[in-house]
């Protein structure tokens, strides 16, 4: 399948802090990955230079194979175009919300497409059909719970129908119920042909959204297998922080790959407007 991303020694520092130390992988049309690591292990970075907010300090980035550089993206008719095909959730909801309503949130990237009323207005009312928030379309974003909030920020995104969606711990400060919602969407990406790469700390809902995990360490992938694999390997999660007090249970299973696409030596493992 054509790759979506290729990323080829990337490197990305803060100005106390390297993010990013080296990173290669690429990520398939199609493919549904579970991001995981510790904090500080670089997940929300990578997720940030994937949607072309952050750009790497060396190394290089590709997406649908052009360079994703910060000169391209300054270019309106380029940085529209991607911005149609690849969409962020990021973690904190707050922060991606800034309109007066929540219809207008919702609604407003599908203004920017130019797209005819009456269909942002029947798009806009599946979306918050979808997510249960139509009794909140008319609220102020930023006068909602964290779950709400996000809950809005995630039909904001998806309104848009992107190719490639990304997602920053999607189900953090959910209730039960409604996590369960966005793991099954999510989930029934799977086989769509949408690309998904979703940051997660919750070990239990990986095999339930992803084809196959990609672990980072201090800033580099330290593996990449389907979930089963990975989730079974408790040395491996213990050496990067991901170990949990109770036995995780693999299901799935397969090789997990180093990073030429090869079974691994020794563990298995690679380092590799209103309109209402």
């Amino acid at each position: 399948m054509a790759a979506v991303f290729e990323l080829r020694d990337v490197h990305y520092a803060y100005r106390d802090a390297t993010a990013l130390a080296g990173l290669d992988l690429t990520v398939s049309a199609g493919q549904c990955i579970a991001l995981l690591g510790a904090n500080g292990s670089g997940k929300s970075t990578l997720l940030r230079l994937l949607d072309g907010l952050y750009f790497a300090d060396r190394g290089s980035v590709a997406a649908f194979g052009e360079v994703l550089s910060e000169a391209r993206m300054q270019d309106d008719a380029t940085a529209f175009a991607f911005r149609r095909r690849v969409g962020l959730v990021f973690q904190n909801a707050e922060v991606q919300l800034f309109n007066p309503t929540v219809f207008d949130e919702i609604a407003f990237t599908l203004l920017q497409f130019g797209l005819p009323r009456d269909e942002i207005r029947a798009r806009v009312a599946a979306s918050l059909a979808a997510f249960g928030i139509q009794h909140l379309k008319d609220r102020s974003p930023n006068r909602l719970s964290g779950g709400e909030q996000k809950r809005v920020a995630l039909a904001s995104v998806l309104v848009a129908e992107p190719e490639v969606l990304l997602l920053d711990e999607p189900t953090a400060e959910l209730d039960p119920k409604s996590a369960a919602e966005v793991v099954a969407f999510l989930g029934g990406c799977r086989g769509s042909g949408r690309t998904v790469i979703t940051a997660t700390h919750d070990l239990g809902i990986v095999a339930a959204l992803a084809d196959l995990c990609v672990v980072l360490d201090a800033g580099r992938v330290a593996a990449i297998g389907p979930p089963g694999a990975v989730l079974g390997d408790a040395a491996l999660l213990a050496r990067t922080g991901l170990a949990r007090g109770s036995a995780l249970v693999a299901r799935g299973g397969g090789d997990v790959l180093d990073l030429r696409g090869e079974p691994a030596r020794g563990t298995g493992y690679g380092t590799g407007h209103d309109l209402a």
